[in-house]
């Protein structure tokens, strides 16, 4: 019922492998902070609430990215969830550093990236299948 049924562009295919990609990359890196010693000596100056968020995260990606592969309009308003999220958490990484804590500035990288590439994401997407309520009768 959430579904729209016409046929998607190739676009959509591919931001939805990338996004499953993403996604199990994003496993994999918060994964092994996590639960690796090895990785998380060579982390650095890790953030555990950043890395726990980008870790649980991974595995939204892959679902939003399943969504958008059949234009599933929730996968739309996932990807929006995703980007603010994102943005909420790095503003709370952000008062981390603001109040002196230790970080690594591939933190910052890798959170622009993220927030940019599900703000990109949810902006494209939603333009194809709409994210909104459905305006109501007046």
């Amino acid at each position: 019922m959430n579904e729209v049924k016409s046929k998607a562009p190739l676009w959509v295919k591919v931001v939805s492998v990338f996004a499953v990609i993403f996604g199990v990359m994003t496993l994999i890196s918060g994964g092994s902070v996590l639960f690796i010693d090895s990785a998380r000596r060579g982390a650095g100056a890790y953030v555990p609430f950043v890395t726990w968020f980008n870790f649980i995260a991974g595995l939204v990606y892959i679902i939003a990215g399943a969504g958008i592969w059949k234009l599933q309009k929730w996968s739309g308003q996932l990807s929006i969830f995703l980007a603010v999220s994102t943005l909420l958490v790095f503003i709370a990484f952000g008062i981390h550093i603001i109040y002196g804590g230790s970080y690594e500035m591939r933190t910052v990288a890798a959170m622009t990236l993220r927030f940019s590439v599900w703000a990109a994401i949810s902006y494209f997407v939603c333009g194809l299948i709409g994210c909104g309520r459905k305006p109501t009768a007046t």
